[in-house]
């Protein structure tokens, strides 16, 4: 088949995001700007997808219950009896991957997830004003939202699903013995299959104009954007992350990249690499449109919306701070492109970036850093129990 129309030279937001945006201080960074025209050798995982996946989908999600097999997955994976016809199914699924590849350092692994928890709400932040709405960016990568119907459902059922997934995988001994992680991710693995096989037997997708729904680059770009994204929004409110910490989160998103089923020579080393593979996708995005502007605004409007806080006055107030970090991450720009709004109040959100560099420049001190990993890890995992509590439908 040949390439995807959506595959083309970006004009406007992300050609704007190197030169003038953020993306222009990470290329200096890198040293140089990346050939475009290397962009050819990637645009084949347009039409390449998890196929492993979709293998466990079609011999037992479908036959059997999404439910039903998700139990099972479980089950499995915790050693206790599954479904007889559960078990071969998954047997075959589990030979084709490495639970614990030779490359595997979870001393690594543990500085990543430090890092995530250390930032606390303000990581939270920048997931949600940066790298999910920054996302909507794309038409591309969005459409599979739109055809799953996750603007009808709301955007408070995607960003609790998103942060479940994420507080998930970064808590403390997650991807040890007796850790959750591997579930969560090899779970969220197989919905994406899931999805994926809906949307293909069920609706009018247009492979020749999108690819292959959830392919193999646009899971690169998602893993870009829990990894790359996420450092350079912490950065830009503040956060010194250590040459450890650096090397431990990029490191951990490769494992978590690598079992969602992205090919390991796709997945980045370190920063420039991930600098590297974050231009490429970026500059051969068509512009967001009517969809990308529709996702924003249900984002937007979700704190209205959702129950938390209690007070409307609260909830208004709790939008502009939002609104406020749009623009502090996405700028002008991407920000009228979206059609979010300019925040009429929020600009106590300086004092707060003011605080949280403060705290930063002590993280060197003795027994700091510890008592804000557990702080902050802390902090989120309530976020989440709020997002469960008042957010989910």
């Amino acid at each position: 088949m040949e390439t995807p129309s959506r595959y083309q030279v970006n004009t406007t937001s992300f050609d704007h995001y190197w030169k003038k945006g953020a993306g222009r201080l990470l290329l200096q960074q890198l040293g140089y700007t990346p050939d475009i025209r290397n962009a050819d050798s990637f645009k084949k995982y347009l039409l390449q997808w998890d196929r492993s996946g979709d293998a466990v989908v079609h011999q037992l999600y479908n036959r059997i219950g999404f439910a039903k097999a998700h139990a099972a997955l479980g089950a499995y994976m915790s050693g206790e009896a599954a479904p007889d016809e559960a078990a071969p199914v998954f047997d075959t699924f589990f030979k084709t991957f490495e639970l614990c590849p030779s490359w595997l350092d979870h001393d690594k692994i543990d500085k990543g997830i430090e890092l995530s928890q250390r930032t606390g709400i303000p990581g939270l932040l920048v997931l949600r004003n940066y790298c999910l709405m920054g996302g909507y960016e794309s038409a591309a990568i969005n459409k599979p939202l739109i055809y799953t119907g996750a603007l009808k459902k709301g955007a408070a059922k995607r960003l609790t699903e998103t942060t479940l997934f994420w507080i998930n995988i970064t808590r403390t001994g997650a991807f040890k013995q007796g850790g959750h992680g591997l579930f969560h991710v090899l779970s969220t693995r197989l919905i994406h299959s899931y999805s994926r096989v809906a949307i293909l037997e069920k609706t009018d997708w247009d492979t020749s104009q999108w690819g292959v729904p959830l392919n193999t680059w646009d899971m690169l770009a998602t893993q870009l954007g829990f990894s790359l994204v996420f450092l350079t929004g912490l950065r830009r409110m503040g956060f010194r992350p250590s040459a450890e910490e650096t090397e431990g989160l990029f490191h951990l998103w490769k494992y978590v990249g690598y079992l969602l089923g992205i090919p390991l020579e796709l997945l980045p080393e370190n920063e420039a690499d991930a600098i590297e593979a974050l231009y490429y996708w970026t500059m051969t995005q068509a512009k967001g449109d009517g969809d990308s502007v529709a996702l924003a605004q249900a984002l937007i409007s979700e704190t209205i919306t959702s129950g938390f806080p209690k007070s409307i006055l609260a909830r208004k107030l709790m939008q502009q701070l939002h609104l406020f970090y749009n623009h502090f991450f996405l700028g002008t720009y991407s920000c009228r492109l979206l059609q979010i709004p300019r925040p009429t109040a929020g600009n106590i959100a300086h004092l707060f970036l003011w605080r949280l560099r403060l705290l930063e420049r002590r993280m060197a001190r003795p027994g700091f850093r510890e008592k804000a990993i557990r702080e902050g890890g802390e902090r989120q995992a309530h976020a989440l129990e709020i997002y469960l509590k008042y957010k989910r439908f």
